[in-house]
């Protein structure tokens, strides 16, 4: 009987550790997901800005021409 005992508490220190674990990567796939999307969004401006400045290059150069 106490040996059924030990192991049921023992099986909940464990669950409420994985409880913790996943706690904790549900917060870090969360951060990784604000990241991920400030990256996206900065590197879409820097996209924006090359085209703008080729295409601005590429009416100048057809004035001069």
């Amino acid at each position: 009987m106490r040996v059924n005992v030990d192991k049921v508490l023992e099986r909940d220190q464990k669950l409420s550790e994985l409880d913790d674990r996943a706690d904790a990567l549900q917060a870090g796939a969360a951060q990784f997901e604000t990241n991920a999307a400030k990256l996206k969004r900065k590197y879409w401006w820097k996209n924006c800005k090359m085209w703008a400045i080729l295409i601005t290059v590429v009416v100048v150069l057809l004035i001069i021409i």
